[in-house]
């Protein structure tokens, strides 16, 4: 269930560390896993300070395996250690959406966003990116986890 309506609205670019990998999707939780975790810790060693919730951005569409990028938004760029390497995020016009949820049911908010879009005849670039503004735990409920699902408005 999303809980708000699909909107347009500008976006500042946004300096991350992130660590980028091509993963096959039955991978993608192991390799999320690892990254956030080893993103967290050379962040931490390098004493750069994340400034946001944690993301995904994919570089290709959704097929048996991903370009996904995987990290968090910081004050400054990070050294390259350990994988990790100085990122960031577009700024300009997206269409975006929140979707309140499982992660299991971000296939049919994406796909209720690109439909919003297209309605619109609003076009759509690359990268496209998830930000995990509830941060899951194990004992976490999966219906209130939150997540904002970002696609760039192209032309």
């Amino acid at each position: 269930m999303s809980t708000d309506e699909p909107a347009v609205v500008d976006l500042e670019p946004v300096t991350t560390a992130t660590i980028r990998a091509t993963v096959a999707v039955a991978d993608m939780v192991d390799f999320f896993d690892r990254a956030f975790a080893t993103v967290a810790r050379v962040v931490g060693e390098q004493g750069v300070t994340i400034t946001g919730p944690a993301f995904s951005a994919y570089h290709d569409h959704p097929d048996e395996t991903m370009d996904v990028e995987v990290g968090f938004p910081t004050d400054r760029p990070v050294a390259p250690a350990d994988g990790v390497q100085p990122s960031s995020l577009p700024g300009g016009r997206v269409a975006r959406v929140v979707h309140q949820g499982p992660y299991d049911e971000l296939p049919d908010a994406w796909d209720r966003l690109s439909t919003w879009m297209d309605d619109r005849g609003l076009g759509f670039g690359m990268p496209f990116w998830e930000v995990y503004t509830t941060r899951p735990t194990p004992d976490t409920d999966p219906t209130t986890l939150r997540t904002e699902l970002v696609l760039p408005v192209a032309g």
